[in-house]
């Protein structure tokens, strides 16, 4: 116990007799800004379709796989046919002498027609006429009907990309039977891309269609894209209070794909709908992120630190916009901020960073 009791001492007394850090500060100002929000999304597709078989068979062919850009009206999966062909061709015979049988049957009733004004034929000879050429003429419908049917069959059993995009997923195989609406791959398309974003309610007055926005994506570094507010869901998440927003990009030649992450900075959004109003800024270099959470460290005059979480907003130059408890005139720790302590002790140097 003793023993335990001497070491935490050196403990301390090393503690006490370590010098303070050096850290470089700046402090924080105001300035007027025009409205401008950067917010997290994610690039999503409008369309994505699950295709279906519409009628049943037996797969044949299956060209295609995960991954594939397919276009508009490509052959997806062809279905075995034969069964119905010979359908067809039994149906087409029946016809035949269905209509073979529809011409005796009208000559029939002309000639009974002719005898009933002589009087030779009696009321029911010549109904029995007219329903027999009637009867046959329901026959010949119902064929043709079948004969469309099975030619429609026919027709579908070659499944068909309904618009151009890329396979994301595949549901059959060449041997596989396929039932009345059994998926056959999901076809995602791309001409329809989207950045979606949710806006804080705070903002909702001044966010509408048409409104431009710069969207940079992770995985395209050292670019900004051109794009614009084309919907505004005007219903907010329950628990968020945020309301979804969906941005048309402009994405030219770049690569995006569905799900890579972007940051999008909204133009002349502001809470409030003020299109200017005056703000704190800081360097860039005094925030610091950890996690999911942004801060930056505020030096006080007995030479203390503690950090502040703050959400970042329009930059300009080497300066951004931040909302959080950081007052106009705060110290903000700008150089040796990365490993600090709350109540850790420094000796803070000021810094100069041109204003923007």
């Amino acid at each position: 116990m003793r023993l335990v009791i001497f070491l935490m001492s050196v403990a301390c007394l090393c503690a006490q007799q370590m010098p303070p850090s050096p850290v470089g500060y700046t402090e924080a100002r105001t300035r007027t800004v025009r409205g401008q929000l950067t917010l997290p999304g994610a690039v999503e597709s409008n369309v994505v379709s699950l295709v279906a078989s519409e009628i049943g068979g037996l797969v044949i062919e299956y060209p295609v796989k995960e991954g594939d850009r397919v276009k508009e009206g490509q052959l997806l999966a062809r279905l075995r046919t034969r069964a119905r062909e010979l359908d067809l061709a039994a149906i087409e015979s029946q016809l035949k002498e269905a209509e073979a049988r529809k011409k005796l049957a009208d000559r029939n009733y002309e000639r009974a027609k002719e005898l009933f004004d002589s009087k030779v034929f009696s009321q029911q000879q010549l109904d029995d006429t007219y329903y027999e050429a009637t009867a046959l003429e329901g026959r010949i419908d119902n064929l043709t009907a079948d004969m469309e049917r099975l030619r429609y069959d026919i027709e579908q059993s070659e499944i068909q990309a309904p618009f151009s995009g890329v396979v994301i997923a595949k549901h059959t195989e060449v041997g596989q039977w396929l039932g009345v609406g059994d998926a056959v791959v999901q076809l995602l398309s791309l001409d329809d891309i989207e950045v979606r974003v949710e806006a804080p309610e705070d903002y909702y007055a001044s966010i509408r269609p048409g409104v431009s926005a710069a969207v940079t994506f992770d995985a395209i570094p050292g670019r900004s894209f051109q794009g614009s507010i084309a919907a505004v869901i005007p219903k907010a998440d329950d628990q968020a209070r945020t309301f979804p927003v969906k941005i048309r990009v402009a994405a030219g030649s770049a690569k995006l794909g569905v799900g890579m992450l972007a940051k999008v900075r909204l133009n002349g959004v502001s809470a409030g709908a003020r299109a200017s109003r005056s703000a704190v800024i800081v360097p860039k270099d005094a925030v610091v992120r950890q996690g999911a959470q942004q801060l930056v460290w505020l030096l006080d005059d007995e030479g203390g630190v503690n950090p502040a979480p703050v959400t970042t907003g329009a930059a300009a130059g080497s300066w951004v916009q931040v909302t959080g408890p950081v007052a106009p005139g705060a110290k903000v720790i700008t150089r040796g901020n990365e490993r600090l302590r709350p109540g850790q002790t420094v000796v803070g140097e000021p810094i100069e960073y041109q204003l923007p």
